[in-house]
């Protein structure tokens, strides 16, 4: 033995250690792997529609900025630090929000990675056929067995007759494992199944649900909405430009400049209301035309009324709220009057009381001083009643109903910021105007339809009346119409699974032995093992199998009445 083959024997081979998964598998691939799995399971998604219900709960207990702007800035100006707060959290922009649209995705994708292997899976099964005959039927909860007179062949197709309507599977094969009792032969099983349909509503049901999704998602990226307070004196707008609406909200996919083209305005505006003050119904006469036409034979009338929205080159307008714009006229010291409509917004909506602002500038050529005419325009804040109420000296409104319109203003001279160029707030003064002494108050006074106020300086402050103002909002969802057919297959989807049963029947035929059947006549008998299975727990055979069952193999098929009922289980 040679050198190297002793120092072989004193240190023999070791075996190969198991290589390790390389370590991109397990620092990156693996734990990916594992998020998915986690992400896609039902527990995931159920905890995710959980979290949706419970982040949508903000929404409809705030007000929402894209629905009532200005009612969500008065909210945080009352709620201080905590309605800043409260904004910095998006909680007034819930739907549009960066946390509930993130929950909306993880949502959306566990359910696509969560049901896509169900889809396959209910595919499958709508194509598989019956499952053979188990080994001892006695012992499936509905089990029967007898004897008849016939081959198994012959008994086989009158079976297989008498279970039309079932899906059936005819098989042959040796008696060798039929037992003991069977005689030389072949035996025959007869496997049905009902119920198919059961799981072809689970199929349409899981589908309409992804639909339902994509449908919501593109609705969101290709839709838009707009909003605008429009007189109700024959005012409106063209849907030409996201300029013309006061709020514009737009999808991802919309720039802006595709809009569906259409004008309307609104000529009349109605209101009813029950004696509680709370609204019944809301009737705006509008007008409307689709592209540019704008002859009068190309504009249509239509009554908007609540839910009952005009639909006008693919869009939506609906009427979403209303309120009182009085008109005020001032005046001025040479002469010259100048006219406006505000639109006030309602503080009470049970009583309408609303509150608003007006500013008015100075005619042209009455103060050639640029420094002058700025410190002379007039400038309206106060409180309107559709049917005025005094507590003492202070108006109050009684009913919604306009049945004594009053005004309580206070009447400002000075600054009112109208070249400032700056953004401001239409339905009230700049308090900071206010509080530099830029705007001065010369009045308070409360007016009655057609009543007036004069200044110091000659100017002259009227109230003429009133007009009806609407919120109109113009909506565009280009899938609206699939979202509505996923929602009615998802509805008939899932009636089909819950109402359809799906059950199973084998049966299993085998040649008689003469000897323990005391058959001396000569005839071939069968006997006959028919055992019953449901698939669900709700979805039991009822009574009166075994009578039903006889009747599979009596000849002619049993009576009429039991074989109809056999046939609806």
């Amino acid at each position: 033995m040679t050198r190297a083959d002793t120092a072989l024997a004193d240190h023999p081979a070791q075996p190969t250690p198991p290589r390790r998964p390389h370590w991109v598998l397990r620092r990156v691939l693996w734990p990916l792997r594992n998020l998915w799995r986690s992400l896609t399971s039902m527990r995931t998604a159920l905890v995710l529609l959980f979290l949706l219900a419970l982040a949508a709960i903000p929404g409809a207990l705030l007000p929402q900025r894209e629905l009532n702007e200005q009612k969500t800035l008065k909210y945080i100006s009352d709620h201080g630090t905590l309605g800043t707060w409260m904004d910095k959290l998006q909680l007034f922009d819930v739907f549009s929000s960066a946390w509930f649209t993130a929950i909306y995705v993880l949502l959306f994708v566990s359910l696509v990675g969560c049901l896509t292997p169900r889809l396959i899976e209910h595919a499958k099964s709508l194509r598989a056929k019956p499952v053979a005959a188990p080994r001892n039927l006695s012992r499936l909860p509905r089990h029967l067995t007898t004897t008849v007179d016939g081959d198994p062949e012959e008994i086989a197709e009158r079976v297989s007759t008498n279970l039309r309507g079932w899906r059936r599977n005819i098989v042959v094969r040796d008696d060798a494992a039929a037992g003991d009792d069977a005689a030389t032969g072949k035996v025959v099983e007869v496997s049905a199944e009902k119920g198919y349909l059961r799981e072809f509503g689970n199929l349409v049901f899981h589908f309409a649900l992804l639909a339902l999704l994509v449908s919501i998602a593109l609705g969101k990226l290709y839709g838009y909405e707009g909003t605008r307070s429009l007189v109700a004196d024959g005012e409106g707008l063209c849907n030409t430009s996201t300029a013309v609406y006061d709020s514009f909200r737009a999808g991802a996919m919309v720039d802006g400049t595709d809009l569906n083209h259409f004008c309307f305005k609104v000529d009349a505006f109605s209101a009813t209301f029950l004696p509680n003050g709370q609204p019944d119904m809301y009737d705006a006469k509008m007008s409307y035309t689709k592209g540019a036409g704008t002859s009068a034979g190309d504009w249509h009338q239509r009554s908007v009324k609540v839910n009952d929205p005009l639909r006008v080159a693919g869009d939506r307008v609906y009427v979403l709220g209303n309120g009182f714009a009085p008109t005020f006229t001032v005046t001025f010291p040479n002469g010259e009057k100048r006219t406006q409509t505000a639109l006030f917004i309602p503080d009470e909506l049970q009583t309408m009381l609303s509150s608003g602002a007006v500013r008015f500038d100075t005619p042209a050529g009455l103060y050639p001083d640029e420094d002058v005419r700025r410190k002379n325009q007039i400038a309206i804040e106060g409180l309107f009643a559709p049917t005025a109420d005094y507590q003492g000296t202070l108006l109050s409104s009684s009913s919604p109903v306009p049945n004594d319109p009053q005004v309580a203003i206070r009447i400002y001279k000075g600054d009112t910021g109208l070249d400032t160029g700056l953004p401001q707030n239409a339905y009230s003064l700049d308090q900071s105007l206010i509080n530099q002494g830029r705007l001065q108050r010369q009045a308070q006074v409360n007016l009655a339809k057609g009543a007036s106020t004069t200044l110091a300086d000659g100017t002259v402050v009227s109230f003429d009346g009133y007009q009806r103002w609407v919120s109109v909002q113009v909506s565009h969802d280009p899938a609206q119409d699939w979202v509505l057919v996923s929602a009615v297959a998802m509805l008939i989807g899932l009636l089909v699974s819950l109402l359809v049963r799906r059950r199973r029947i084998w049966v299993r035929l085998v040649p008689a032995d003469p000897d323990r059947t005391g058959t001396d006549n000569g005839k071939r008998r069968t006997v006959v093992e028919i055992g019953g299975l449901a698939r669900t727990d709700q979805a039991g055979w009822g009574e009166g199998f075994d009578e039903q069952a006889a009747g599979l193999v009596e000849p002619g098929g049993g009576s009429a009445k039991r074989m109809s009922r056999w046939r609806k289980l």
